[in-house]
């Protein structure tokens, strides 16, 4: 016997928590569950322990617009795992959530309008089957397993300790170890600050600088309408307008005026430098916005570099040696201990297998409908955040959007939908997102398994929240590019 809800909500990720919130209350005649592979809730929160590991977005619209944020605008893991736990508890979702949950594979039938989940308990190795109407996708997009390592010739001859920052080992010892951290993200911004105390010395290897905006972790604005005793509520919906009215501005300049707000950025950083500090090592070759830009509170990771405990290198990697790496340059870096912050594994779909009325279905034959339903795909949403802006942003939209086309089924009497390309999108079909607009290595390294994009820019995920919040809530559920059954 299997179970049957009306809705399945994938993950108990930032994404799912917020999806199971909204369902509740929009929907709340809908029995639903949360399936999560992991033992908690969070997600990437939960996941990543790393030193240091916080968010790169601010919370105040990283958090969901329905709770207030009360702490700093970059959060810790363990600050944002608390807020997500409060949402949980304040809302009664914890019976709704099952851990320990795999989804082995997914299967719709037009004729009986459902899905059939095959599901694996992780702690027992049990198989069991849970069918639902409606599959809403909230697992993320990066594999939870593993990071990603490049495959550096001679990495097998290094007789040192490796470690991604993905699989952190609890056991680990950097005291007095030369480490070696290869990358330039933002997890390097944030591993680098939180070891450098301990550690003998931090090399930081590049092979192409980042952009970073460092500025003190606190919101001036906050601080002083709680000092004149505003409302938190009030607080949390004034703020996020702030930062997202100057985010939308900061945006529109990266494309129109990117020189000047390159030497903005590098200005940033250079207050921490100094005059004097090679700057080659913080400017990168590409224009603002072209890869995300992660802030860097109270200029941290700078700090580290003018304490002389840590040291920029822009160099490409030869190979491995016993002692270290050698680079192209000649020179070699000897390390204790080498960390490879060089990104992560995209998952598309959780790497579930999927097929719709027996036939698998290969997302990159599908093209996308605002970035979260899917041709040929019925029942299903999948929630992809913004690269631009705070991830939860478009969680909160989603979620409206996918209520309100529940409950459009309802009063129609439909119990199925999905999308279909009209004749004249149907052009060559193009990547998931504009290399030229974006291309961080994780996108580039998988876009070929990604959906497509159409020529209309309701058949592309825009990354355009500033268009979204008034184009999502506006959709006309009738139009002709939803077929219904």
């Amino acid at each position: 016997m299997s179970e049957h809800f009306d809705v399945l909500i994938v993950g108990a990720g930032i994404s799912g928590i917020g999806a199971a919130y909204h369902l509740k209350q929009q929907c709340p005649d809908r029995s639903f569950a949360v399936l999560e592979a992991m033992e908690s809730f969070g997600g990437t929160w939960l996941m990543h322990t790393y030193p240091g590991v916080r968010s790169d977005s601010d919370l105040y619209t990283f958090g969901y617009r329905f709770k207030p944020w009360l702490g700093p605008p970059i959060a810790t893991a363990q600050e944002i795992l608390d807020y997500m736990g409060e949402v949980i508890e304040e809302n009664d979702l914890a019976a709704h959530i099952r851990y320990r949950h795999k989804i082995v594979s997914a299967s719709f039938s037009r004729a009986s309008n459902r899905w059939t989940l095959e599901v694996a308990k992780t702690d027992s190795g049990e198989k069991t089957t849970i069918t639902c109407t409606f599959l809403w996708m909230c697992q993320g997009y990066y594999r939870h397993a593993e990071g990603y390592t490049p495959d550096w010739p001679g990495l097998g001859d290094y007789k040192g300790q490796v470690v991604h920052p993905q699989t952190w080992p609890k056991d680990i010892d950097l005291k007095n170890k030369e480490v070696l951290v290869i990358g330039s993200g933002a997890t390097t911004a944030t591993v680098v600050p939180a070891i450098a105390g301990d550690c003998k010395h931090v090399t930081v290897l590049q092979r192409s600088p980042t952009y970073f905006i460092p500025g003190r972790n606190i919101n001036e604005l906050v601080e002083t309408l709680r000092q004149i005793g505003v409302d938190e509520t009030w607080i949390h919906e004034i703020a996020r307008k702030k930062i997202l009215f100057d985010q939308a501005e900061f945006t529109r300049r990266s494309f129109e005026e990117p020189e000047a707000v390159k030497q903005e950025l590098l200005a940033g950083v250079r207050m921490f430098l100094g005059p004097d500090y090679d700057m080659t090592h913080f400017t990168p070759r590409y224009r603002p916005w072209r890869q995300r830009i992660a802030f860097v509170p109270d200029g941290d990771l700078f700090q580290g570099i003018t304490a002389g405990k840590a040291t920029m290198v822009t160099d490409e990697i030869d190979h491995f040696t016993p002692q270290g790496v050698r680079l192209k340059s000649g020179r070699e870096l000897a390390a204790d201990v080498v960390i490879t912050a060089t990104g992560f594994q995209l998952s598309v779909l959780g790497d579930i297998p999927f097929s719709v009325d027996g036939k698998p279905v290969d997302w990159a034959d599908t093209v996308t409908y605002r970035g979260m339903m899917f041709t040929g795909v019925p029942n299903m949403v999948w929630i992809f955040g913004y690269f631009r802006a705070s991830w939860t942003l478009r969680v909160d939209l989603v979620c409206d959007f996918v209520c309100r086309l529940l409950n459009h089924m309802k009063a129609t009497g439909t119990q199925r939908v999905e999308v279909v390309l009209p004749d004249d999108q149907k052009a060559p079909p193009m990547p998931w997102i504009d290399p030229e607009n974006f291309n961080p290595g994780y996108l580039m390294r998988s876009i070929q398994a990604l959906p497509k994009r159409g020529v209309g820019h309701e058949w592309q995920h825009t990354q355009d929240y500033w268009r979204e919040k008034n184009e999502l809530p506006a959709i006309d559920l009738e139009e002709a590019v939803f077929l219904y059954g």
